[in-house]
């Protein structure tokens, strides 16, 4: 997945609630809620996109506020992970807390930032990284041979 900074105009960018939608749709999720307006999207028994509770390391660099939106979305590799962070203008980011996880962090407040697609790739991704392998499979031969390169 690649965050493109120079989003197309024409692109329909994302809004907060596509993150429910966008989870929902894939196979087999299951969705638990450990505290009121936080939800743990699972596939398998496995979170592959959660809402965290604030905590002292992500914080507003002016006002010291715990950041209260934070989401976390699992990604396949370290290696990944790092292709993200490295996106120029991404809202993506990591915190010292999960420098050690596969995954990334994204404000709900700067969902917008991203275009659908994106988003739509983020989470399809992270599904991909916790799902079952023959569930994986078997929806990634549903999708179709993917474009040319």
């Amino acid at each position: 997945m690649g965050y493109s900074p120079d989003v197309p105009r024409h692109a329909k960018m994302a809004r907060p609630g596509d993150v429910h939608a966008l989870a929902m749709a894939m196979p087999a999720v299951s969705v638990e809620l450990h505290a009121p307006g936080r939800p743990v999207y699972q596939v398998g028994g496995k979170s592959f996109v959660f809402y965290r509770s604030p905590r002292p390391d992500a914080v507003d660099p002016v006002t010291g506020e715990r950041y209260d939106d934070v989401i976390v979305l699992w990604v396949a590799s370290a290696e990944d992970k790092e292709a993200l962070l490295l996106g120029r203008g991404a809202p993506l980011f990591t915190t010292a807390h999960f420098y050690s996880h596969n995954s990334v962090l994204l404000r709900a407040s700067h969902v917008h930032e991203l275009a659908y697609d994106e988003l739509r790739e983020l989470v399809q991704d992270a599904w991909l990284a916790r799902a079952p392998v023959s569930r994986a499979r078997a929806w990634l031969a549903q999708q179709g041979p993917g474009p040319e390169p």
